[in-house]
């Protein structure tokens, strides 16, 4: 039943990712696939192919961008990067690399990017991130903000607050959230027509302990509301 769903603050959602790695094993490299995978099938769930934008950011929230745009490409859609700061692990190369492999093109011009894209996608803060955004983050925040584009928000809308959400209505306001695992609080304050959770992955007992709805058919996400 979605009404058991238990929306997560701040330091369970991190506890979940450690015991997903250390007590049932799981690898970073394998949650991400999961959960770029869970992010493309909702997307293609509800929007018509065309040209998307996703705006990566320098950590994990990026990482499952990176491997999102290279399902998207496979279901059909046109998918372009913008990817301000690369980090230098290994994991993000490779990232990098298949997405290459794809051709999938990285563009320098934000403006230009959005004016050409039918959809974005906001991958570039998760539930770790704290404070402010600092740049080229914060400007791009508020080109997200001032679009007129639907906008798709990976696990938590950047800048918003992971518990408290975005209570002067200054962030950015996606049309579509996609939860990961499970929400985070700040969910409960998402106003778009669009709400999934991808995380079919997770193991027996964190299904009962979070109330985890049961996933239609072989599907990898499932639409909240």
């Amino acid at each position: 039943m979605i009404s058991d769903l238990k929306f997560l603050g701040q330091k369970a959602a991190q506890q979940v990712d450690v015991d997903l790695m250390s007590r049932f094993g799981y690898t970073i490299e394998q949650l991400m696939e999961l959960a770029g995978l869970s992010v493309a099938e909702s997307i293609a769930a509800e929007y018509k192919r065309g040209k998307v934008l996703l705006c990566i950011g320098p950590g994990n929230n990026g990482g499952d961008g990176l491997v999102a745009a290279r399902h998207l490409t496979q279901f059909g859609f046109r998918p372009s990067l913008f990817y301000p700061v690369q980090p230098s692990k290994d994991l993000y190369k490779a990232l990098m690399l298949q997405c290459t492999a794809f051709k999938i093109p990285v563009i320098q011009d934000l403006d230009a990017g959005l004016n050409e894209c039918d959809l974005i996608v906001d991958a570039i803060f998760g539930f770790s991130f704290k404070g402010s955004p600092r740049a080229p983050f914060d400007k791009a925040l508020l080109a997200l903000r001032e679009t007129d584009k639907p906008i798709v928000a990976v696990d938590i809308p950047s800048g918003w607050d992971v518990e408290a959400g975005d209570p002067q209505g200054t962030g950015i306001r996606p049309d579509m959230l996609i939860s990961l695992t499970a929400p985070k609080l700040c969910a409960s304050g998402f106003s778009g027509r669009f709400h999934y959770l991808g995380g079919r992955f997770v193991p027996p007992e964190m299904v009962s302990a979070f109330g985890i709805p049961t996933y239609p058919d072989t599907s990898n996400c499932i639409r909240l509301a």
